[in-house]
């Protein structure tokens, strides 16, 4: 269990070469994630900022989108991405995110090992 009071918000700049920055948010820490899952985080991205496109080998990553509106780049396919939207980035695929609206685009991430 983490409680929000708890939790610390971390800014990281030009995620995978990807415009402006992003907030993370571990939910979860390395003591509570168990063998397989390398991260269960929520994440912001401000206006105008993104998560560039990047492959994973030996882990899937999937995003549950919270609010905001934006682009998900799946292995090349730009697909819209709104609240509610999952995205499942299998073992060997690439994705990537970037917001397109005014507001904030926030999601949870969660990676896990194959």
């Amino acid at each position: 269990m983490t409680k929000t009071s708890e939790r610390e918000i971390v800014r990281v700049d030009h995620v995978n070469g990807g415009a402006g920055h992003i907030l993370k948010e571990a939910l979860l820490g390395k003591e509570e994630l168990g063998e397989h899952c390398r991260m269960f985080a929520r994440v912001t991205l401000p206006a105008g900022c993104e998560l560039g496109y990047h492959e994973h080998h030996g882990e899937t990553e999937t995003y549950y989108i919270l609010s905001g509106e934006g682009i998900y780049t799946d292995n090349g396919t730009e697909v819209k991405a709104e609240a509610g939207d999952v995205f499942l980035c299998r073992d060997g695929d690439g994705h990537g995110l970037i917001n397109t609206g005014q507001y904030d685009l926030s999601f949870v991430a969660m990676i896990l090992g194959t």
